[in-house]
């Protein structure tokens, strides 16, 4: 029995989607699973039970990417066959059941809005898939000790980024003992990262240093997590974490982290257009502050 998922290129969306994944898995035991994704999200699945393939695929031009994926996949006879990027391939398909999810702007949570298009409800939230040898690494660079407070000043464009300085001002009246920085690889990561590690010379720099498994069984060793709306934010949820995502200039009715607890505080003004300058530090302590009790109480 094999079961197909086309997902999505960007680390965020594939996490969004992971919880109808493993519910799937789970309704299908024993089931070989492919993926096809883009390389910036292959990480995601790398731990993921009964994967037989990991077909990675990018943009090219004219959609010609679609057709390289369908020459890959047509041979072969699907029990489930499930797009998430809402194409037509999935009828192009041999398949015995085809789940199409419809993408574009819409009301609501978009975790609920794909689990409701797999026929769950409620809708399961995104889970993580880590393996023995990645929780050793995070134990190794995340030691038993004081509880450590997770940071994520970057995100994939500036307009979503929260000030550095507010986040060294939100660390320092957090008070941790401990701090870790993520964020992910190449320059323009490590140059949005730069200023907040600068400016807590005892912090731990994660930031490009481990794959998204191990980023991903590091933040489950966090206390707490805060960042900006970004794949490590809702990595961060879905690993258990409590996770409180920074919005201005994304929509936190449709992203909003979603995990056993987790929360957002946005900036005000209308929206998904709300500059980030706005949301002050004092507003993200409160918040913070708010989900640590939270967990304290739970």
């Amino acid at each position: 029995m094999r079961i197909l998922f086309i997902t999505s290129s960007r680390i965020g969306d594939a996490v969004i989607a992971s919880g109808a994944m493993e519910r799937i898995r789970h309704d299908h035991p024993g089931a070989r699973l492919t993926v096809a994704c883009g390389a910036a999200s292959a990480g995601v699945f790398a731990r993921l039970p009964g994967l037989e393939r990991l077909i990675i695929f990018e943009k090219q031009r004219q959609d010609r990417h679609w057709l390289s994926l369908w020459s890959r996949l047509v041979r072969d006879r699907w029990e489930v066959v499930v797009d998430f990027r809402g194409s037509a391939l999935a009828y192009t398909l041999r398949a015995g059941r085809r789940i199409v999810v419809r993408g574009g702007r819409r009301p609501g949570r978009r975790y609920r809005q794909i689990g409701a298009s797999c026929g769950f409800d409620p809708a399961p939230l995104p889970v993580v898939w880590t393996a023995p040898q990645d929780r050793a690494i995070a134990t190794g660079l995340l030691p038993e000790g004081a509880p450590v407070l997770g940071l994520g000043p970057t995100a994939n464009w500036d307009g979503k980024i929260w000030p550095a300085e507010r986040f060294v001002a939100l660390a320092r009246a957090l008070d941790y003992r401990r701090i870790a920085v993520f964020g992910g690889p190449g320059e323009a990561e490590a140059a949005r990262a730069a200023p907040v590690l600068a400016a807590l010379p005892g912090a731990i720099d994660l930031v490009g240093r481990v794959s998204v498994v191990e980023a991903a069984a590091c933040l489950a060793r966090c206390a707490l997590f805060v960042g900006n709306d970004s794949g490590l934010m809702h990595l961060a949820a879905a690993a258990g974490t409590p996770t409180l995502g920074l919005f201005g200039r994304s929509r936190a009715s449709e992203y909003a982290p979603a995990g056993r607890c987790a929360g957002f505080v946005a900036a005000p003004g209308l929206e998904g257009e709300a500059p980030m300058e706005g949301l002050s530090v004092e507003s993200v302590i409160a918040a913070a502050r708010e989900l640590a009790a939270r967990v304290g109480t739970a």
